[in-house]
């Protein structure tokens, strides 16, 4: 039997765990292959390094490898300037921090592009290795912040957004039961989930009435034989585990093996008091939820019994 039962400040614990900062992404482009070298030499140890020998290139790189903190570009290459590679990158990363290398005179284009914001800062070449260092670590530092609001603004709009649509279900549809899937699926889809089950409770026992969601075909509903949705219930407060194969007495259980869930929040829905029904958020890999994120889960927990029960008319 399991017998842990990880408290909400276990869970975020859990979370900060999977979340360990990894070293940022950095890209540097120059047709030159020694500067190139130089470069990742210079940077590889605090950066997670990738080259590229032309803006056509670096374009492909940020295509495979996605956003990066920083790209250091030269800015005179064959094909393609610094300038007009960077600003490519502004549409799809704007929140990347962009210097340019340049060993000639050649201050229109460049003030065009700081001023449009395509460009942090320029270096002249040759560069002071001490100067490019304390320049990227400003940039880095820059990135962080703005990489940082951005989410904070993402999981903002977010929240209002399902919390809107939780309570909209009220309106929208005749029935108790008919509620339940819509919400499962707005959880499930907010919280970028596998599969979401809505499922009511009389007591601390699951009962038949349920919704759900999931992106594969069928969802297999088996709360009941869960420890942690039984603990959810019996204790009305969320369980869960964010990394299912590093916990032993959970991932020998059946149903985890056979469905290949490896993270799972189960969460009580309260009410006076009462357990009135569960949400099972269910991933197929470590959990990807900032631990902030689960305030989010917590106030979606309030809003469906808040639903739930405009149809009880309690």
């Amino acid at each position: 039997m399991y017998n842990a039962i990880p408290e909400l400040d276990q869970i975020k614990r859990q979370l900060m765990t999977l979340h360990r900062p990894k070293k940022p992404k950095m890209l540097v482009v120059d047709d030159e292959p020694d500067n190139l070298d130089l470069l990742y030499r210079t940077f590889r140890r605090d950066f997670n390094v990738f080259k590229a020998e032309s803006g056509i290139r670096a374009l492909e790189v940020l295509g495979i490898e996605g956003e990066v903190a920083v790209i250091i570009s030269d800015q005179r290459m064959p094909e393609m300037k610094g300038t007009e590679f960077l600003s490519k990158t502004v549409p799809q990363f704007p929140n990347t921090v962009r210097i340019i290398l340049t060993g000639f005179t050649d201050i229109e284009d460049l003030v065009d592009a700081i001023n449009s914001g395509q460009v942090y800062k320029y270096i002249t070449k040759p560069w002071d290795p001490n100067e490019l260092k304390m320049v990227v670590q400003k940039a880095a530092e820059t990135y962080e912040v703005l990489k940082q609001r951005t989410e904070e603004l993402d999981r903002a709009q977010n929240q209002i957004q399902l919390l809107a649509t939780i309570m909209q279900t009220a309106v929208d549809y005749p029935s108790l039961e008919a509620s339940l899937q819509p919400i499962a699926t707005a959880i499930s889809d907010n919280f970028l989930a596998d599969a979401c089950i809505l499922q009511l409770v009389e007591g601390t026992v699951l009962m038949p009435v349920q919704g759900s969601h999931t992106t594969s075909q069928t969802v297999e509903n088996w709360l009941a034989d869960d420890p942690l949705a039984r603990e959810a219930i019996a204790s009305q407060t969320i369980q869960g585990a964010v990394n299912i194969a590093n916990d032993t007495a959970l991932a020998s259980l059946s149903h985890y093996q056979k469905s290949g869930i490896q993270a799972h929040l189960s969460v009580p829905v309260i009410h006076k008091g009462r357990s009135i029904a569960l949400i099972s958020i269910q991933w197929k890999q470590p959990c990807s939820l900032r631990p902030d994120e689960l305030t989010t889960v917590h106030l979606a927990a309030q809003e469906v019994a808040l639903v739930l029960t405009s149809f009880q008319g309690n």
